[in-house]
């Protein structure tokens, strides 16, 4: 059975609820795509086998339970949990730690408000905001607000195409490849300067250039033998 015939029965099952749980399984499954997840839910609820509004709140519900489980990932990692692990992981240095933990302090709403309507960093987003301890009620709004704003669209679109709602997951699979290929470019690049700034290690550095003048050469460390005295005039 394919995770979109799952959904179609748990939809057939519960009815916009199952939209919710499968919303909120999505958080913590990335393969569980919303892209699909919510236009089918739209189509269902064109034929009349729930109500739109309830599948507008419950799979918003769905996606502020599954972030709320993934913040308190991070809560419970903790800053401290969180350095170590990521100090273990090659090329990773304390300093990109650092300059991440800045920015996400600089740039935390903005980030877990619109990161909510790009593929998968929907729902990584959850887990820094969670470590950084970002205020629950603050939290909560600009997920709810962002899920809805997500939500309502794909949902609305798969009610306004009926049975042709599978159209609005062929485009938005597209725009996933490109957001997670601009990403593993990113990744690539990462790697590629990291190793270039990498210094070189011992046995691969230059051999020390004996300075020139002052010792004579021969055998380092050892001095020229002492001039011969003087010949004695004969009596």
């Amino acid at each position: 059975m394919s995770a979109i015939d799952w959904v179609n029965g748990l939809m057939d099952t519960l009815g916009a609820p199952g939209a919710g749980i499968a919303i909120a399984l999505e958080n913590l499954f990335p393969p569980l795509p919303s892209e699909a997840i919510l236009p089918l839910a739209g189509f269902a609820a064109s034929t009349g086998r729930m109500s739109l509004v309830a599948v507008l709140l419950w799979t918003t519900a769905g996606s502020v339970v599954g972030a709320l489980a993934l913040y308190g990932v991070g809560a419970l990692l903790g800053r401290d949990r969180t350095v170590a692990l990521a100090a273990r992981l090659p090329l990773v240095r304390a300093t990109d730690i650092e300059r991440t933990e800045a920015w996400f302090l600089r740039h935390g709403t903005k980030a877990v408000f619109f990161g909510r309507m790009i593929p998968v960093f929907r729902s990584l987003i959850s887990v820094p905001a969670g470590v950084e301890r970002m205020p629950l009620p603050l939290f909560l709004t600009l997920t709810t607000l962002g899920s809805a704003l997500w939500n309502t669209a794909f949902v609305l679109a798969g009610h306004a195409l009926g049975a042709n709602w599978s159209e609005v997951t062929d485009l938005v699979s597209a725009y996933s490849k490109v957001v997670l290929a601009a990403a593993a470019l990113a990744v690539v690049a990462f790697v590629v300067v990291r190793l270039r700034r990498r210094p070189a290690s011992p046995a691969q550095a230059p051999a020390p250039t004996r300075a020139t003048g002052g010792t004579p050469s021969g055998t380092p460390g050892e001095s020229a033998p002492p001039p011969a005295p003087p010949a004695r005039a004969a009596r």
